[in-house]
This record gives structure tokens, C-alpha cells and sequence, in this order.
């Protein structure tokens, strides 16, 4: 146990993940990664304090008692999102692929534990048929949904546009982007003004990653879907936003990124982020703080310039 410490020490250069010069392990796990086989725990709920330490995330009640679904909530940014939102009052259901349950199991654990309640359902979201169960079971639970966070993503690394199989180019939209207006058109007729829509797009459509070409394709329909469903809803007083992560600490990493995109996975402001970090834009653009923003992007990328 003290030589795996010892190795997680030295692949990683400073002692806070909240602190400059932080890099992650190198790793690598099968498609979908588990955030309960990563060599270090992502950080859910603690956010940095002014000199790089960690402190817990103060909440306020700001979702009190709001119903939330959210796609990928078994980890990453999904599980920090569910965890923030539980702090902040609100109940999730959340959506995972079936190799997650045990990840989706610990989340439940978590959200419990705060004193909320989080509702479990695995399925392939790529199929619409699957797409209304979720939206079925989450009204029938809930009675409504006021939060939907769209966050559930694939990628696979790829050098060249002639690399990529046509299968991975299809699989990459009907997970990425398809599932976004499945899940939008079977709940928004059901929500109702103050309500949110909340998809996660990434840095990646602003800076055109090559190595991802098919995941940044999506991420920017992401980012055009979000603008014409906020235009389209505004009279409703239904608020749709998105949010464009950098990199960011989840299991997605070591599931889809070669040895030298890890060694390389960082920020402007030398570390990559903690899902929590994400999670309080999640925070942020569900509650009544974001009243006057619709149909924009928030940006948690490091310090990364977008002209978006």
C-alpha cells in the first residue's frame, strides 16, 4: 500500500489537486472508466481556497427541494453535480450505463448521506424508446423536473479524420448530441418558468482539438442547440445554458486518452479541475443567481481565451 502512495506521489507534483502543478497519473481503464478504479478520488465536494488548499462547498439552499435529472450522474462531473445539488436542497435522478452501477451505487450512497434522495435508472440513452422510460420514471418519481443536466458523453481518441471507424464517428453523435433532444423534447413540455435546461458542452468546440474531432463535433452542436432551444423557450421562462469544461479530472480520461494527452492534461493555470469546480457552474445556472443568462456558455477551462 505505502510503494502505491509513493508512486501516486511522484506522478503527481504537488500535494493539493487544487494547487499549481498538480498532473494526474497516468492510467488507463476499459470504456466506460470507473471512478471507483482511478488511482486518485476526483474531488466532489471541496473547492480551493485562496492558496491552493481545499475547503468544503458552502451551500446556501439555493435548490431547495428541486427535482433534478441528470445523464452521466454516476461520475465525473455528473456525481459532483448530484453531490452540489443534494448540498444546495434539490433531489436527483440520475442515468448511467449499466457497467456503472457500482459507480452509480456510490453516488447514491453520497447523496443519501447529505439527506437528499437520488433515484438510480441504467440504460443506453443513444435510443429514443430509452430516452421516454427515463423521462417517464423520473415524472412518475418526482412529479416534475425543474433541473435537466444533459451531461452524458463519449470519446475516443483519434489522430486523422481517416482513422476514425464510421461506427465510432455515429456512436460519438447518438451519445453526445441525439440524447440532448430526446431528453429536452419529452421534458420541457412538463417544466415551467423558472425551470432550467443545463448541457454540457466542452473547450473543445472553441479550440477545434484535432484528436477529437468527432467529440468536438458534437460539443459545438451542443453549444448551437443550446442557443436555439434558449431562443425558442425564453417566452416560457424555461432558461437553457450550457456549460464548456477544460480539463477536468473523471474517469473519462484514462478510458479514452493515449499516455502522452495525459501527460499533457493540464491548464493555463497549470493543473486540470476537480469536478467540483465544474459542478458549481451547474450550481450557478440552476438557481435564481443566473436569472438574466439564457442561451449562453460558461467557460471553467483554466484560463483559456474563447470568443464564445
Amino acid at each position: 500500500m505505502e510503494t502505491a502512495k509513493n508512486a501516486i506521489k511522484h506522478a503527481t507534483s504537488s500535494e493539493s489537486p487544487f494547487a499549481p502543478g498538480f498532473k494526474v497519473p497516468i492510467t488507463h481503464q476499459d470504456t466506460p472508466g470507473k471512478q471507483g478504479d482511478l488511482p486518485i478520488e476526483p474531488i466532489n465536494t471541496q473547492v480551493p481556497t485562496e492558496d491552493g488548499g481545499l475547503q468544503a462547498y458552502k451551500a446556501a439552499g439555493k435548490l431547495q427541494d428541486k427535482k433534478a435529472l441528470i445523464t452521466g450522474g454516476d461520475s465525473g462531473i455528473g456525481r459532483a453535480i448530484a453531490l452540489l445539488y443534494a448540498m444546495e436542497g434539490a433531489d436527483s435522478f440520475i442515468v448511467y450505463l449499466p457497467e456503472e452501477e457500482e459507480d452509480a451505487q456510490e453516488t447514491k450512497r453520497q447523496v443519501e448521506k447529505i439527506g437528499r434522495t437520488c433515484h438510480l435508472l441504467s440504460t443506453d440513452l443513444r435510443q429514443f424508446d430509452n430516452c421516454k422510460k427515463v423521462a417517464d420514471a423520473a415524472l412518475e418519481k418526482f412529479g416534475r423536473v425543474n433541473i435537466l443536466v444533459n451531461n452524458a458523453a463519449f470519446q475516443m481518441m483519434q489522430q486523422d479524420i481517416t482513422d476514425i471507424p464510421n461506427e465510432q464517428w455515429i456512436k460519438t453523435f447518438d451519445t453526445n448530441i441525439h440524447p440532448f433532444f430526446f431528453l429536452s423534447k419529452l421534458l420541457v413540455p412538463h417544466m415551467k418558468r423558472g425551470d432550467t435546461v443545463i448541457n454540457c458542452a466542452s473547450i473543445n468546440a472553441y479550440i477545434g482539438r484535432p484528436d477529437l474531432l468527432d467529440y468536438t463535433s458534437t460539443k459545438g452542436a451542443i453549444v448551437s442547440f443550446t442557443r436555439g432551444l434558449a431562443n425558442q423557450q425564453m417566452k416560457k421562462g424555461i432558461r437553457v445554458n450550457a456549460v464548456c469544461p477544460g480539463p477536468v479530472w473523471t474517469p473519462l480520461i484514462p478510458s479514452t486518452m493515449d499516455d502522452s494527452a495525459q501527460d499533457q492534461f493540464t491548464s493555463p493555470m497549470g493543473r486540470p479541475a476537480q469536478p467540483s469546480e465544474i459542478a458549481t457552474c451547474f450550481v450557478f445556472l440552476a438557481s435564481t443567481d443566473s436569472s438574466m443568462i439564457s442561451g449562453q456558455s460558461l467557460h471553467p477551462n483554466g484560463g483559456v481565451i474563447v470568443n464564445g
